[in-house]
């Protein structure tokens, strides 16, 4: 069977039974990871797809083809929320026109305390709040020519499935699932709630689209070629993403993104937009080897 773009047999999972009584103290977390390590199991860059082998072991569990340790808690109980720990921070209003905050500088997250700080501006300011992240993704901080944090963005895992991108690109299900990894959604875009600077958002989204594909190859070794975005259509108009030409192409049916048996709890409806990189995205993105 292939899971998670990997063949597993019947030896597989026996040599992962093996190596789960051969170390009863690892949590799912440390055997991913060893797990990994000894299939050499690594993306383009030669990083080790611990992620991704995560993944493949909690479906394997799903499956009932063996039972894993239990995952890390940190000393939660149940559902509580982790903390997310608040970072003191200016809060003074930033105003006026485009040019009185030029030239931006925008950043991939890489730090600690950009991570700490990007996690408590999301907690605090997003509507969705900050969920963590999985698998590949991209932070990006933004800030005014005087260090003023004026924005942040979050880039993950693209959709499963949505109808009115696949029709878009031209994929079936087999095209979709060898090079979905080959896009990224928007999930998360934040202006600071003092920033009040006309055309600011659009002009961020153009910057980052300049940038994005060449800094997805830095941390992993290839590019993307799709930006998608889904807008809640009751709290946004999607202006920015308009003004910064992404391209409507319909809306969701109101399932969430893993959602591939239409059988999870409805979620609010969304304009989708998105945004070629390149000029041969379809061809790249069509490819079946």
């Amino acid at each position: 069977m292939i899971i998670q773009e990997r063949k597993i047999t019947t030896e597989d999972i026996k040599f992962i039974k093996g190596l789960m009584d051969s170390n009863p103290t690892w949590l799912r977390t440390r055997l991913s990871r060893e797990l990994c390590a000894l299939w050499d199991w690594r993306n383009a860059k030669g990083q080790l797809k611990d992620m991704a082998c995560l993944a493949l072991l909690k479906k394997l569990e799903k499956h009932g083809f063996l039972t894993l340790p239990p995952s890390q808690q940190w000393g939660r109980k149940g559902n509580e929320k982790k903390v997310i720990n608040y970072i003191p921070h200016l809060k003074s209003s930033i105003t006026g026109a485009l040019d009185n905050v030029l030239p931006l500088q925008i950043k991939p997250v890489e730090g600690k305390d950009e991570l700490s700080l990007l996690k408590c501006f999301f907690d605090q300011y997003h509507y969705l709040g900050w969920s963590g992240t999985v698998g590949e993704n991209m932070k990006y901080m933004v800030w005014d020519y005087k260090q003023n944090p004026l924005a942040c963005l979050l880039f993950g895992a693209a959709a499963w499935a949505c109808s009115s991108r696949d029709q878009f690109i031209g994929w079936d299900a087999r095209t979709r699932k060898t090079n979905i990894h080959l896009i990224t959604n928007n999930t998360r875009f934040l202006i600071l709630p003092w920033v009040k600077v006309r055309y600011l958002a659009s002009h961020i989204l153009s910057q980052i689209i300049r940038r994005i594909s060449k800094d997805w190859y830095d941390k992993y070794g290839h590019p993307v070629y799709l930006l998608e975005t889904f807008v809640e259509a009751r709290r946004f108009q999607g202006i920015s993403y308009q003004a910064s030409n992404w391209v409507y192409v319909g809306k969701t049916q109101g399932r969430g993104r893993n959602d591939r048996h239409h059988n999870s709890s409805r979620v609010p409806i969304k304009d989708i937009y998105l945004y070629p990189l390149a000029g041969n995205f379809r061809e790249v993105l069509m490819k079946n080897e």
